[in-house]
């Protein structure tokens, strides 16, 4: 297994040329605390502006250049290896730079059903890690008292690819929001963290067992399968910066990211549509200060614009056809990822390039975690991010244009019919009880699974019985089954509490009859019936929903901040 280096494990850093983040004017005085949380993580970098003329389209430049671009490389490699993995002279080659570790073994969150097709989705978790664990992530990151620290995971997104691979949704998590962690183990040395019932930021997940406790903490919170994950840290994008080439951003003002106490990222456009890479694409992708209202949330709304625009970009750009600017992305794509074993070689990456690829640009919608403050910090708002999350679980598209046909089938499950098994006497049937009624913000009601089993008995299922095991947020009670079998005894269940047919399903994930007590079942003796509101296939406005192929979206430039 070839291990990353994002825990501070001593691993040789890549050598890159170029000038250091020195020479560029790094102030590295952003990452000691203040508004950017805790830890030195994801503070805005600042560099000296470029010497290109704003509005311009700037030239390649022949060196390398020291610039932490963060996450967006990440989709950027996957997009671009499949054009390039055509050159297996360097496969070997290609697949030693891949650097691999495990996902995680514990509990995780059921995988999802196939549609009438057979088809599943596929769910791509991406992770920046700020990782200062070598000399070259310490110069990019700043911050000399981090210095082989622990890692954190400040930029966050689900990548949703349908079933039918007709449509992308990618969901972005503020890293500043508050969640309870699993349990996790780290498979570096095998150190186990304990769950916990007070909440933490979720970018401090990273830092309790690598990239497979972040996973692990996505799944408990949106029960959605993950299938990979991809993670790149400073060091692992910069080299891609000019590889990319120059990308069009837009501000509805002239802005200039710098206030009286030196605070912000250096960024200065004039007012409509620039091209910018290298410096001016750093300093964009890390404006805090400066867009909406100076929070993470801006920043990551600004990051869905330049990745929108880069995809679109890299989709129009002929010049992307020459095979030394393929051999270069395809070297520095390799050697920037760190993913699953799962995702190990050029092959697999590849065939994952060859799936997302097919999506056009006007079938991806970006979207922010609908979120409430607490305090300077951020939860999932109830409600909204509960319903964001049910759609990506359903494979429901977020821009509502989900084929005919398509929307048939899902309706057509939803109103599930009577099954043939017949079910045997309530005494005869055994029934393992769960408690799932915590919600996004809210713990688990206490001896709740105790509660419900004892009505079950009640009914004359005597055979019901409490389990206290941990078990993953559930948004609305399910009962589950493991095979044909028992599908009559779920069903019969499901008719005594006055649950819809809909509510249960077949898992592998269990052994026999499951009652999952879900967040809409807290209290009272009889679970509620669903709502209406419940089958809307539509995401919340408050997820700030923004198009592939939207050319004129533009930041909003704080007042404060233009000149």
């Amino acid at each position: 297994m070839r291990q990353g280096s994002v825990r501070g494990d001593g691993t040789v850093p890549r050598q890159r040329g170029g000038r250091s983040a020195d020479e560029l004017g790094w102030d590295e005085s952003l990452y000691e605390g203040g508004e950017d949380g805790e830890g030195g993580g994801g503070g805005d970098d600042d560099g000296p502006r470029s010497r290109h003329k704003e509005g311009d389209r700037p030239r390649p430049r022949r060196r390398r250049k020291r610039r932490a671009l963060r996450w967006f490389a990440i989709v950027l490699a996957v997009l671009i290896l499949g054009t390039a993995a055509a050159g297996y002279l360097w496969y070997e080659h290609l697949n030693g730079n891949i650097r691999t570790t495990p996902m995680p073994d514990g509990k995780r969150a059921a995988e999802a059903t196939p549609n009438a097709a057979g088809q599943t989705p596929l769910n791509i978790l991406l992770i920046g890690s700020d990782a200062r664990d070598n000399a070259e992530n310490q110069k990019l990151g700043g911050a000399k008292e981090t210095f082989n620290g622990t890692a954190l995971a400040d930029v966050q997104m689900l990548l949703h690819l349908s079933a039918d691979r007709s449509n992308m949704s990618v969901v972005s998590m503020p890293r500043d929001t508050l969640l309870q962690m699993p349990e996790c183990t780290d498979p570096d040395n095998g150190k186990v963290y304990p769950a916990t019932t007070d909440r933490m930021m979720t970018n401090a997940s990273l830092g309790r067992g690598g990239p497979g406790c972040t996973v692990l903490a996505w799944e408990k919170l949106t029960n959605i399968h993950i299938n990979h994950f991809m993670m790149v840290d400073f060091a692992g994008v910069v080299s891609m910066a000019d590889a990319i080439g120059g990308v069009p951003v837009c501000v509805d003002a002239n802005i200039n990211s710098r206030n009286s106490k030196g605070e912000g990222s250096g960024l200065k456009l004039k007012k409509g549509t620039t091209y910018v890479q290298g410096e001016q694409a750093l300093q964009w992708l890390r404006t805090r200060y400066g867009f909406e209202d100076g929070s993470d949330i801006g920043r990551a709304k600004a990051q869905h614009m330049y990745m929108n625009s880069m995809v679109r970009e890299l989709r129009e750009n002929a010049t992307l056809t020459s095979p030394n600017k393929l051999r270069r992305l395809a070297e520095e794509a390799t050697s920037a990822l760190e993913v699953d074993e799962g995702l190990d070689t050029v092959k697999k990456l590849y065939d994952l390039s060859n799936e997302l690829k097919r999506v056009p640009p006007q079938r991806i919608t970006m979207t922010t975690m609908p979120y409430e403050y607490v305090g300077v910090r951020v939860q999932p708002k109830p409600g909204d991010a509960d319903q964001l999350f049910r759609l990506v679980r359903d494979d429901v598209s977020l821009d509502g244009k989900d084929s005919p046909q398509k929307k048939k089938d899902r309706d057509k499950a939803r109103e599930a019919k009577a099954s043939d098994d017949p079910a045997a006497a309530p005494a005869e049937t055994g029934v393992r009880v769960l408690n799932g009624t915590a919600t996004s913000t809210t713990a688990a009601t206490p001896g709740r699974a105790s509660t419900v089993a004892a009505l079950l008995q009640n009914k004359g299922y005597t055979r019901a019985a409490a389990d206290q095991s941990s078990t993953p947020v559930q948004e609305r009670t399910v009962i589950r089954f493991p095979s044909a079998d028992l599908e009559g005894d779920a069903q019969a269940l499901a008719k005594s509490l006055g649950l819809p047919l809909s509510s249960v399903e077949e898992s592998k994930e269990v052994t026999g009859v499951t009652l999952v007590v879900g967040g809409d079942w807290r209290i009272g003796d009889v679970p509620p019936k669903p709502k209406p509101d419940e089958k809307d296939d539509k995401a919340p406005d408050t997820a700030d929903a923004l198009n592939g192929a939207d050319s004129k979206a533009c930041m909003r430039v704080n007042p404060n901040y233009t000149w």
